[in-house]
């Protein structure tokens, strides 16, 4: 409970840090930290517009994707305090689970009939396919390392005893920043500013919803965030007390909305076609996590 309240506190001003790391970044003074939730509320007072051409399923899309995110975020750890759902293979149901809410907005832009959304969700589709092996590599190299299988058994046990070991949770906090990256399609992948529809990505994906919907599907994005951010600052808290761990956490999510300011200042966006293989960095990098720890246990052949 204790990390589902942090993530929930975290998200209300997570973008606002990235925003305002780009103004600064670009020699702008930038908005308050809280504005885009200020937007989002704005939204949230609005009526949803439905195109007669679409079905029940673009109404439930953007509630299910935001339910989506509120299931997986139940199951991360914080410290020694296991998630609300915490069983072995958990962080298997935990990236299914954001599956299947990805699934539901795919279909829901194809449901619009429109040829646009429906470009958008099939680039949306492979990016989250070729992102899944990268994932389970990395949760599987931890797990082989620590000899559990669900999230707060694998923090809890988590040790670094050589300069390998802390070279792997650098490897892993990389891979799961760019994840983070990917998965709210961000740079240098997609674009959130642009607005031509033949490089648009997730942008592109919401165009027909509005109102409360669209302030759903916005806010759920920070959730997204600040659920990464948390999976990553386990690998740093996992041995302290919560006194120590929660200012912590906090930091840690505050430099990781900087990091991703930063590279959405300082990085252009890639050609389409490249973006499949700047996804499959990420599973080199597991790999060599896997081979990591491997040679940590003794059991490089």
């Amino acid at each position: 409970m204790l990390s589902f309240l942090l993530i929930i506190l975290v998200s209300t001003f997570f973008m606002g840090i990235v925003i305002r790391t780009k103004s600064i970044a670009s020699g702008r003074k930038g908005p308050g930290i809280f504005q885009p939730m200020r937007d989002i509320i704005r939204l949230w007072k609005k009526g949803a517009v439905y195109s007669r051409t679409t079905s029940f399923i673009f109404q439930i899309a953007p509630t299910a994707y935001f339910v989506s995110v509120i299931m997986a975020i139940l199951m991360i750890p914080h410290a020694n305090n296991p998630g609300l759902i915490s069983f072995d293979g958990d962080f298997v149901m935990f990236a299914y689970i954001l599956a299947f809410g990805k699934f539901l907005m795919i279909i829901s832009a194809l449901d619009t009939g429109s040829s646009f959304e429906g470009m958008g969700a099939s680039r949306e589709a492979l990016f989250s396919m070729l992102v899944e092996p990268a994932f389970f590599i990395l949760m599987g190299s931890f797990a082989l390392f620590t000899g559990h299988t669900s999230f707060h058994s694998i923090f809890s046990a988590l040790h670094y005893g050589s300069y390998i070991a802390y070279m792997l949770g650098g490897m892993a906090t990389f891979v799961l920043v760019i994840i983070a990256m990917i998965e709210n399609s961000r740079m240098p992948v997609d674009d959130p500013k642009t607005h031509l529809e033949l490089t648009m990505i997730h942008e592109v994906m919401v165009l027909d919803n509005s109102g409360f919907d669209l302030g759903l599907i916005n806010y759920t994005a920070n959730l997204k965030f600040a659920m990464y951010g948390a999976i990553i600052s386990n690998f740093f808290i996992s041995a302290l007390p919560i006194e120590i761990s929660i200012p912590l956490f906090l930091v840690i999510q505050f430099i990781f909305a900087i990091i991703v300011g930063i590279i959405e200042s300082f990085s252009a966006r890639y050609r389409m076609g490249h973006n499949p293989q700047f996804i499959f960095i990420l599973t080199s990098v597991s790999l060599l996590i896997f081979f990591g720890v491997l040679l940590v246990l003794g059991k490089f052949m």
